[in-house]
C-alpha cells in the first residue's frame, strides 16, 4: 500500500517546514509520498519544499486560492498512492505515525479513518489551553480528543486518512468550511463506507492562533453545524446543542441570582473549577489551567452564538445557506 501524504497550504512556510521536518524522522520503512498544493498563497513554500528534496518524495503544487477542501481534492486528483492521509499545515507528526496507521489498516482495514491531536511542551500556554478546550472529554472538544465512539467516528481534516475508493465515489470534501469533513464522512456513510478511529494515530495540532482567531474560528463551526443538521438530519444529536444551553443556562443564572438564587450560578462555579483543576494536573501548569478557563469560555461563547444565529437562519427561517452564510462556502 502506497501512502499519499496530501497537505493543503496558504502563507504558512514556517509551519511546512516544520511539519516535513517531523515527517523525515519517520520509522515507516515503506515508501511514501508527499503532496504539497499551496492555495494560492501570498508567502509560498516552495523554497522550503525544495530544501527537502533530497530527503523525502515531495511534490509541490501552486493553484489559484480555493479553500482546504478542494485544495485536498487537487492534491488527492494528483497523488499516485492508493490510501491519502491528509494534515494541516500546522501539525507536527510523531516518528510512529505511518507505522500505527498501517499496522491498523493491516489488522482491521478501513476506507476512512481518523486521528486524535496532542500538544507538545514546546507549544505557547495558550496553545496548550486551547488544545485543551478543543480536546478534553469535559468540552464538547472531546470529539477531538478521542472520546467519540470508535467505530463511528466522523475523522476531522487535520488528521483524516481516505481510501482512493473512497474519495472517487465520494468526489472528496464538499465546498462549506468549516463543516467539510463531518459532511464528508456522512456521505461516505451513505454511500456504504465506514470510519473509525485509530487512538494511536495522533498528530501534534499546533493550532497558531490567537484568542480572537480562535473566536472566529468556533463561531463558524456553530454557524456550520444547523446547515449539516439540515442537510443530514438523521445525524442530529442533542450534544450539538450544548453549547448554546450552557450560554442560555448561564443568562439564567445571573438571573436568579438578582433574585438571590445562587444555586445555578453555584455549579458553573463548580465546572469552570473542575476545568481549572483537570486542566492544571494535565499540563502541570496553574497558568495553562486558568487560560483552560478563558478557552472553553470562548469556545462555547463563540460557538454557542453561531450556532443559535445560524439555527435560526437556517432552521426557522429556512435560508439557503449559501445565502445566509456566504462566508462559509468557497467557489470551486
Amino acid at each position: 500500500m502506497l501512502f499519499s501524504l496530501i497537505i493543503p497550504v496558504y502563507n504558512r512556510p514556517d509551519e511546512v517546514d516544520e511539519l516535513l521536518e517531523s515527517l523525515s524522522k519517520l520509522d515507516y520503512k515503506e515508501d511514501f509520498e508527499i503532496v504539497i498544493v499551496e492555495d494560492g498563497s501570498a508567502i509560498k513554500c516552495e523554497d522550503v519544499v525544495r530544501n527537502y528534496g533530497g530527503k523525502l518524495n515531495i511534490s509541490y503544487y501552486f493553484k489559484e486560492n480555493s479553500g482546504p477542501g478542494n485544495s485536498r481534492n487537487y492534491g488527492m486528483q494528483k497523488a499516485k498512492g492508493d490510501y491519502f492521509i491528509i494534515f494541516d499545515s500546522d501539525c507536527i507528526i510523531p516518528k510512529t505515525y505511518l507505522t500505527e496507521v498501517s499496522n491498523a489498516l493491516k489488522q482491521d482495514y478501513v476506507d476512512c479513518f481518523g486521528g486524535p491531536d496532542k500538544a507538545l511542551d514546546s507549544f505557547s500556554d495558550i496553545q496548550k489551553a486551547i488544545n485543551f478546550a478543543m480536546t478534553s472529554f469535559l468540552t464538547t472538544g472531546g470529539i477531538r480528543g478521542g472520546s467519540e465512539k470508535i467505530d463511528k467516528f466522523q475523522p476531522r481534516s487535520f488528521n483524516m486518512g481516505l481510501s482512493r475508493k473512497a474519495f472517487e465515489a465520494s468526489n472528496g470534501f464538499g465546498n462549506i468550511h468549516p463543516g467539510e469533513d463531518p459532511d464528508l464522512s456522512i456521505r461516505l456513510w451513505e454511500l456504504g463506507f465506514e470510519t473509525r478511529l485509530f487512538p494511536k494515530a495522533f498528530v501534534y495540532h499546533k493550532r497558531r492562533i490567537d484568542w480572537e482567531k480562535f473566536s472566529v474560528q468556533v463561531n463558524k463551526f456553530g454557524k456550520a453545524r444547523p446547515i449539516l443538521n439540515s442537510w443530514y438530519p438523521q445525524y442530529n444529536k442533542l450534544t450539538f446543542f450544548f453549547p448554546s444551553v450552557f450560554l442560555i443556562g448561564f443568562i439564567v443564572a445571573l438571573v436568579f441570582l438578582v433574585f438571590n438564587h445562587d444555586l445555578l450560578l453555584q455549579l458553573y462555579f463548580v465546572y469552570f473549577l473542575v476545568l481549572f483543576l483537570v486542566s492544571t494536573y494535565q499540563n502541570k501548569s496553574f497558568k495553562i489551567g486558568f487560560l483552560s478557563i478563558k478557552a472553553v469560555w470562548k469556545q462555547f461563547y463563540g460557538y454557542g452564538t453561531g450556532f443559535m444565529e445560524s439555527f435560526f437562519k437556517i432552521i426557522i427561517l429556512k435560508q439557503k445557506p449559501q445565502e445566509a452564510f456566504p462566508e462559509l462556502f468557497f467557489k470551486k
